[in-house]
């Protein structure tokens, strides 16, 4: 990847065009680098984490039924995801198959358009539309840049997909494929390390935590777990499924902590025992205790 290929993609189009290129290319690298170096988005432990940000969407998500196949699969889904955004914005600025890193990027603003932000309105107080438009703008001025030179030269230009039989398209492309990989690894390193909470460290205020209540809160072995309080005292289990160790959640119209990856539910009020799905034991038990004014760990 050369600097006079990468001159050459950034000529001959208008300011308008060049603009959109860069605010489109700089901004998917830092949604890379930013997921890269939160230390919560692909750690289990964290509500950052992107199986408990898949999970959230299930309520309001017209996909829905799509990303409950993604939430057993999240830290690799979080891993593909942060790769393709520093892939496609790398791609974006360079220059290398421009139309594909758009048709991508459409893609990908569509897909979080109809899972984070589908219930904001009115709509336009939602990113992700304008970026669809933006990216769409951009497939079509490459394609229309295409045409113009097709009718000069009677050659095919600018192709969606790109010509793998020539070698140094490959190699651009691989090039692309290579940075953004090390960017990832780059963004981890930097990341801050999760630190446990230790036993007896204050979860809530019992005053701001009524009866009736339940909250997310971090065990001390890292693990997300739910915390309950009732007349009869305080309470807490394990947000770890105990069939294959998805996220699971409180369902506040059930009254069931459920896993949306495969139907599992657990009923807090009987010890978290299994009532539906395939979990084979009840959640595990997180000792919780009321101290003073505090409700602690341990």
């Amino acid at each position: 990847m050369t600097r006079s290929f990468i001159r050459r993609s950034w000529s001959s189009q208008t300011p308008a065009i060049t603009v959109i290129r860069l605010w489109l290319g700089i901004t998917w690298i830092y949604a890379g680098w930013n997921k890269a170096t939160d230390s919560g988005f692909l750690n289990q432990a964290s509500p950052h984490y992107i199986g408990a940000q898949l999970t959230g969407y299930l309520t309001h998500s017209p996909i829905a039924f799509l990303l409950r196949h993604f939430i057993e699969h999240a830290t690799l889904i979080g891993w593909v995801v942060m790769i393709s955004e520093f892939a496609i914005g790398i791609a974006v600025l360079a220059g290398v198959a421009l139309s594909l890193a758009a048709l991508g990027g459409a893609a990908m603003s569509a897909g979080l358009w109809l899972s984070t932000s589908w219930s904001v309105h009115p709509y336009f107080l939602g990113s992700d539309t304008a970026y669809i438009v933006l990216w769409v703008v951009l497939l079509l001025s490459l394609h229309q840049k295409s045409s113009r030179n097709n009718s000069r030269t009677g050659k095919a230009q600018a192709k969606l997909i790109p010509n793998l039989k020539d070698r140094r398209e490959v190699i651009r492309i691989a090039a692309v494929g290579v940075a953004s990989v090390a960017a990832a690894v780059l963004g981890g390193r930097t990341k801050k390390q999760i630190i446990a909470p230790l036993a007896g460290t204050p979860i809530v205020k019992l005053s701001a935590f009524a009866v009736g209540s339940t909250m997310n809160f971090q065990a001390t072995d890292g693990s997300p777990a739910i915390l309950f309080r009732t007349k009869a005292g305080v309470f807490a289990y394990s947000a770890v499924c105990t069939h294959q160790g998805c996220t699971v959640t409180y369902s506040s119209s059930s009254h069931l902590i459920e896993c949306p990856c495969h139907g599992g539910q657990f009923d807090p009020s009987q010890g978290a025992a299994v009532v539906a799905g395939p979990p084979p034991t009840p959640l595990a038990k997180i000792k919780v205790s009321i101290q003073g004014s505090q409700i602690v760990q341990g």
